[in-house]
């Protein structure tokens, strides 16, 4: 799904009470708040959904494709995600 039919379910949800470009601003308004959130606190949970993590991954050696030539790869961080089981029983 993409932001645009997100805001589409959304305004037809309500009836069109609400314009679509509010809703396009609270869409990013609260993603906005959960990157903050997940940089602050390295997580951000959403009960009866799931909850997204902060996770560390260490430096490791890897194979350029074209080359065959190994490279070295840095230590990074990523953002996980892990289910809430109600999510999960609704699949």
């Amino acid at each position: 799904m993409t932001k645009a039919e997100l805001v589409e379910k959304l305004y037809n949800k309500w009836n069109g009470q609400v314009t679509k470009k509010l809703l396009g601003d609270i869409i990013d308004g609260t993603f906005d708040n959960m990157a903050v959130a997940i940089k602050k606190e390295h997580r951000f949970a959403y009960p009866g959904f799931g909850t997204f993590v902060v996770r560390n991954r260490k430096a490791r050696k890897g194979r350029n494709p074209q080359t065959g030539e190994t490279i070295k790869i840095k230590a990074s961080k990523t953002v996980g995600f892990r289910p809430a089981q109600t999510l999960k029983n609704s699949l």
